[in-house]
């Protein structure tokens, strides 16, 4: 058993049966003896997305796709928010340096395809 954390990108491609995401990554969110953790702060940037006219809603809410995969969410706290406040500015999206943050405080592996996590401390498989 492993404790996942997927990109927004990943969750969506989840959520939107894309093909772009990888089998392998399938099985991973899929397996009932991983936990898979999906952060509130992705819901916020697919809802300013979505607001923007960049993403169209999906066929569910977000919530729903959670409840239905057996997902949990990830709030922030405090230690998150003052942890991603003081990671390196290597990544200039704050929603990606939140999921690195909580990645690192919660102990868990981040699924993304952006290369620019991998220049933080933090175990991820793209």
């Amino acid at each position: 058993m492993s404790d996942y954390l997927p990109d927004t990108h990943v969750f969506l491609w989840y959520a939107t049966s894309a093909r772009t995401l990888k089998e392998d990554t399938y099985r991973i969110l899929r397996d009932p003896t991983n936990r898979v953790f999906i952060n509130v702060a992705s819901i916020w940037e697919m809802a300013i997305k979505q607001g923007l006219g960049k993403l169209q809603p999906l066929d569910q809410e977000p919530e729903q796709v959670v409840d239905d995969s057996r997902f949990r969410l990830l709030e922030i706290n405090a230690a998150h928010a003052k942890t991603a406040g003081r990671l390196p500015l290597l990544h200039r999206d704050p929603f990606d340096r939140m999921l690195v943050a909580q990645a690192q405080i919660e102990d868990l592996i981040l699924i993304t395809d952006d290369w620019r996590i991998a220049q933080y401390d933090v175990p991820y498989r793209p």
